[in-house]
């Protein structure tokens, strides 16, 4: 029986894994936890750019043969799928030329991914943040759930007894909604408690203004009652949680306090997404989480929709 669209979100049938080959220690771990989790089937991509099957002949003279960069890739993966299909994990790998971005979404549809994951990288020449252009380009292309793992992610020790967290960071828009929805059957289907996080402008700055902070800002308000909301929609504890200063510290402070398994990110529009990325915060959090990060763009389209109106229909 096909997955409604909710479902599908939470517990993805298909994984869609964009690798360099050289993140793809750093990648197989969460592939294959998540793919464990949710009974679901790995593909690993590979995109050659163009230009690399370029070779010269012994004239000089320069030809195309891209057969020994696509045996190389392939032969690189070959031994990920082979330790997934031990651990009784669906995994297939493919090899494509062309531009990354663009190849990686047209195997998204082609293949009805429910998820991409892809690396991230940290800092470049100068000390300036950045994302990679292909994580980018697919962040602002996909309207499917895209998890990336930065260069300090890292799988944690399984703890027995340990309580799993997801943190989900909310500007509080109208449209977090959907996207809080989803978040929370991300944790149920981690069996993780859900903390629905806020991060307020510095308290000297909110006091200037008149402003209350902390316990009795407007933001808690709302926000415990979009977490009243969220917890009658799905089984799992939800905390609501304000804090004060700049955003992006105070959301990779409070993951690694909570010891997160997951950061979501509900960029529920485009230009919600353009603006986190000109401020850097959506750029520290990717870089810099110790933990995979979850971004869901556009409300993931007509799963965050049926969780919205499953959310309503409980209240």
């Amino acid at each position: 029986m096909p997955q409604s669209g909710r479902d599908c979100w939470s517990q993805p049938r298909v994984i869609l894994v964009a690798t360099d080959l050289t993140d793809l220690d750093r990648l197989m771990p969460f592939a294959l936890k998540q793919a464990q989790e949710s009974g679901g089937r790995l593909i690993l991509l590979h995109v050659l750019a163009a230009g690399v099957g370029i070779a010269m002949d012994a004239a000089g003279m320069p030809y195309y043969n891209p057969t020994g960069a696509l045996e190389d890739a392939q032969q690189a993966m070959t031994p990920c799928c082979e330790m997934a299909r031990q651990l009784g994990v669906a995994c297939d790998a493919m090899v494509r030329e062309g531009n990354a971005a663009q190849q990686i979404e047209s195997a998204a549809g082609q293949f009805q991914a429910d998820l991409i994951l892809l690396g991230t990288r940290g800092r470049g020449k100068l000390g300036k943040l950045f994302l990679g252009s292909v994580a980018e380009q697919v962040l602002r292309s996909v309207d499917l759930p895209v998890m990336t793992v930065g260069p300090e992610a890292h799988l944690p020790p399984e703890e027995p007894g340990a309580q799993r967290v997801v943190l989900y960071a909310t500007t509080l828009k109208d449209t977090c909604r959907p996207s809080a929805a989803l978040a929370c059957q991300i944790a149920a289907s981690q069996r993780a408690n859900l903390v629905l996080l806020h991060v307020l402008p510095p308290v000297d700055e909110m006091e200037r203004k008149g402003l209350p902070t902390g316990l009795e800002s407007a933001a808690l308000h709302e926000l415990r009652q979009l977490a009243s909301e969220t917890d009658a929609g799905c089984c799992t504890t939800v905390d609501a949680h304000v804090v004060h200063g700049n955003p992006s510290i105070e959301i990779l402070a409070e993951a690694s306090e909570r010891k997160a398994s997951l950061i979501v990110l509900g960029a529920t529009q485009r230009l919600t997404l353009e603006k986190l990325a000109r401020n850097r915060t959506i750029y520290r959090i990717l870089a810099h989480a110790r933990c995979p990060v979850l971004t869901l763009r556009e409300c993931a389209g007509k799963a965050a929709e049926g969780a919205a109106v499953d959310l309503a229909a409980h209240n």
